[in-house]
């Protein structure tokens, strides 16, 4: 998971609970580490990134090349919320050549991808509707979806088509027509989303999106099946291992540190 882990976020406490009913509802083990947007030093070496909420993030570029290090080297990615956004900001800059900003990020910027709501969702529960043919309908399994939402900036549609023209594939969608869920053709898993799923139900059961990530996470060692690992080159994963046995599932930009939802 990149992102700056911080209590006062719903969906960060959320995420341990997640973890842990992967492992025990579904048996898929995760070896799971929480690393700063300031560290994306080994990112190649991680077999799925999660690029969590939590924007504005400490470091901007940071959270940009753990998306072109997926996209580029078919590492399964999954944003939600800021994830989506940052997606968005990284392939039009990267692929699209676009001179464009994030508004919260750059407000004195020239062009903006990245603008705020004209109302905030923000706390609020919202229709989604995916697209037919597209990984995001497979994943939903319906013709819409109701979601949750905790943020303030969106996609600028002005730019829509030119993203699409560019290889993105807007998957879903709400009422109005704007845009909530991307993916990109080809690779193996590369959805963003700008809801939170991982907020919904009581968190003891993983979401759809979630847990096909998590499968499809680069084969691991034939030693370690059915575990989705980090390569030991990055230093959280390093340090992680030179501690005392037990549950070590996340380790944030300080170091490794006990999860409280893993005991």
């Amino acid at each position: 998971m990149w992102g700056e882990r911080s209590p006062s976020v719903r969906s960060h406490a959320r995420i341990p609970l997640l973890v842990r009913a992967l492992r025990e509802r579904d048996g898929i083990a995760v070896d799971a580490y929480w690393i700063s947007t300031a560290d994306v030093s080994g990112v190649d070496g991680f077999d799925g990134i999660w690029l969590v909420p939590g924007s504005p993030y400490r470091d901007e570029a940071g959270a940009l090349e753990a998306v072109r290090v997926a996209r580029e080297r078919g590492i399964p990615f999954l944003g939600t919320c800021g994830g989506f956004q940052h997606l968005l900001l990284e392939y039009a800059r990267n692929v699209c050549g676009l001179d464009v900003a994030h508004a919260e990020n750059t407000p004195g910027a020239r062009d903006f991808l990245l603008t705020p709501l004209a109302c905030t969702l923000a706390g609020h529960e919202s229709r989604v509707r995916p697209e037919s043919g597209t990984m995001m309908e497979r994943i939903v399994g319906a013709s819409s979806t109701v979601e949750v939402y905790n943020c303030s900036y969106g996609l600028n549609e002005d730019y829509k088509q030119t993203l699409a023209g560019h290889g993105l594939v807007f998957s879903g969608h709400a009422d109005d027509g704007t845009a909530r869920a991307v993916e990109l053709p080809g690779h193996p898993f590369f959805l963003a989303v700008m809801f939170q799923p991982e907020l919904a139900g009581d968190g003891r059961r993983p979401p759809p999106g979630d847990l096909r990530l998590r499968r499809r996470g680069r084969p691991p060692r034939p030693h370690r099946k059915n575990r989705v690992t980090v390569s030991p080159r990055h230093p959280a994963r390093r340090s992680a291992m030179r501690r005392a046995a037990g549950p070590r599932v996340y380790a944030a930009s300080g170091g490794p540190r006990r999860s409280p939802a893993a005991g």
